[in-house]
């Protein structure tokens, strides 16, 4: 009787520091706004991509060289698709453009790479105005993105989005320097900045 007891106990103290421990489940983007307007308008224009959070310091290794990326989100060709032009600033002064194609998924704010049919983007709301949090899956890695229209959002947004992160098991983190200013662009390619598509928002340059 006694050991029943007991094994009920350690069961709903398990409970209750589950119920304290829980990581917050971050929220998808819907497809409306609270302004009515439907996805993907509200989200085209320039993004500065601000920070990762990955299981593995490796799955962050293809932004090492960067130092900041500025985006720019814009409506395709056709209905279902968005183009996403980057302008890549390395830790050495260098300028690297890069292109990508998204198709969008009906119903979802979910992003595929064109080229890429392993890749998988998802878009979180962010609790830091002008913020967007996303999620890229590929083969062989997952990690984090953050971004947002100022280059320079508060400290807060930053640390709590590396909170949330940790929480889901990506305690590798990055922080973009964001210390180079416009430079001349250059083609030739960057190491570790390859032709590659990686994820819509940022990104992934793998």
């Amino acid at each position: 009787m006694f050991h029943q007891i007991w094994a009920a106990l350690l069961y709903l103290y398990g409970l209750l520091l589950n119920s304290i421990y829980q990581c917050p489940e971050p929220s998808h983007l819907t497809t409306q706004d609270v302004d009515g307007k439907e996805f993907p308008e509200p989200h085209l224009g320039q993004w500065h991509f601000i920070a990762g959070a990955a299981p593995t310091k490796e799955e962050l290794a293809t932004f090492d060289p960067v130092d900041n990326i500025v985006f720019n989100m814009a409506a395709g060709s056709a209905p279902t698709q968005l183009q996403l032009r980057a302008t890549i600033r390395t830790k050495t002064g260098s300028c690297v453009p890069r292109e990508w194609i998204y198709h969008l998924t009906e119903g979802s704010t979910d992003l595929r790479t064109e080229g890429r049919p392993d890749m998988k983007t998802e878009l979180f709301s962010s609790s830091c105005p002008g913020g967007i949090m996303l999620k890229e899956t590929g083969q062989g890695y997952q990690r984090f993105l953050l971004y947002n229209r100022s280059p320079y959002p508060p400290e807060k947004c930053v640390e709590e989005f590396q909170s949330l992160t940790s929480c889901l098991d990506s305690k590798a983190f990055l922080l973009t320097p964001r210390k180079r200013g416009k430079g001349t662009k250059s083609h030739r390619r960057e190491r570790g900045l390859t032709t590659s598509a990686a994820g819509a928002g940022g990104k992934g340059l793998k």
